[in-house]
């Protein structure tokens, strides 16, 4: 009797650590939309019978979650989106922008930002980062909450469907410099997006000062002491050397943009160049920090990207100089 009592000991203890060591906390599956504020947004209220506006039908499609996951001994929260047809998916980060609840991912974003990647086929998952969306921890704009987005490959393998030989990341504005710092960091990444992404810290703060002391100066560990360095940190422009060479960064920039000039993409693509980093910028004219008058390009071209090189395995261009 003691021997069977002692095995069951050892079985329940290493469930117990078997379960510790998940880093996905909860997955709930959003069903009911109508509790939702987006939810007049998406269905035709023409039509006498609830349904989908014809651009929103993939909803369908696809599987919104929220997510809560482990990151340093935080509990972070976020959204998944997959398809629901089974099947082994490339995957794709997103990193989102803004600070605190400026820019806090919404159901909305579940459903559209996440879902219309979902839709062609891939498992896509953000993060709200510490502090944030309920998060635990103290967001650091770009200091130890990158640990939450470099964590997230170990998250997608306890999800179903999720291949995560195949990721790439896409981030817009400030989640344009989480997604710099973190390819620096990580080496399973196949392909990354930037939109509006923020490369120069110093160059922010001079042509929006407000920046530096409502957002740098409150989020930023010891800002006042080490300006220089956690700035340095935070401006890709700074160390574009320490790109890894194989991963493809697709660029995208609206010339009209005023919360982050289009210099700072321009210029870090010259160091690119120096630095023989394979990308493709595409500076669009007339287009405010979101891009919003061309919208419809732009979600063509980030599919485009990550198809190449994420659904179709397609080889890295030839970065030395060659031709006739």
């Amino acid at each position: 009797m003691k021997h069977i009592l002692a095995i069951l000991l050892v079985l329940i203890t290493l469930t117990t650590h078997a379960q510790d060591s998940n880093l996905l906390i909860k997955k709930e599956l959003i069903t009911d939309w109508q509790n939702y504020p987006i939810y007049p947004h998406l269905i035709d209220s023409s039509s006498p019978k609830k349904q989908w506006k014809p651009e929103y039908r993939y909803l369908d499609s696809i599987e919104v979650y929220s997510i809560t996951y482990r990151s340093d001994g935080f509990k972070i929260n976020g959204f998944m989106a997959k398809p629901k047809k089974a099947g082994n998916y490339p995957c794709v980060i997103y990193n989102r922008g803004g600070n605190r609840d400026f820019g806090a991912l919404k159901i909305f974003h579940g459903a559209i930002t996440l879902g219309k990647l979902a839709k062609e086929g891939y498992v896509v998952i953000a993060s709200q980062y510490r502090g944030n969306g309920g998060s635990e921890g103290k967001e650091e704009f770009g200091g130890k909450d990158v640990n939450d987005i470099i964590i997230l490959p170990e998250v997608l393998k306890e999800i179903q469907g999720a291949d995560t030989d195949r990721i790439g990341m896409y981030g817009w504005s400030r989640g344009g410099m989480m997604t710099y710092i973190s390819l620096t960091k990580m080496d399973n990444i196949k392909a990354a997006v930037v939109g509006g992404a923020l490369s120069d810290t110093f160059s922010t703060i001079k042509d929006r000062p407000e920046m530096e002391s409502k957002v740098m100066a409150e989020l930023i560990p010891n800002y006042t002491e080490n300006k220089a360095l956690e700035l340095e940190k935070r401006s890709a422009i700074k160390w574009a050397d320490k790109f890894p060479k194989h991963i493809p960064i697709l660029m995208l920039h609206g010339n009209s943009d005023w919360r982050v000039k289009p210099e700072q993409s321009l210029n870090l693509a010259l160091e690119f160049e120096k630095n023989r980093i394979p990308y493709r910028l595409i500076i669009f004219e007339g287009g405010d920090h979101g891009i919003s008058e061309h919208r419809d390009e732009v979600n063509t071209q980030v599919l485009k990207w990550f198809d190449r090189y994420l659904k179709n395995g397609e080889q890295l261009p030839n970065m030395e100089y060659h031709g006739r």
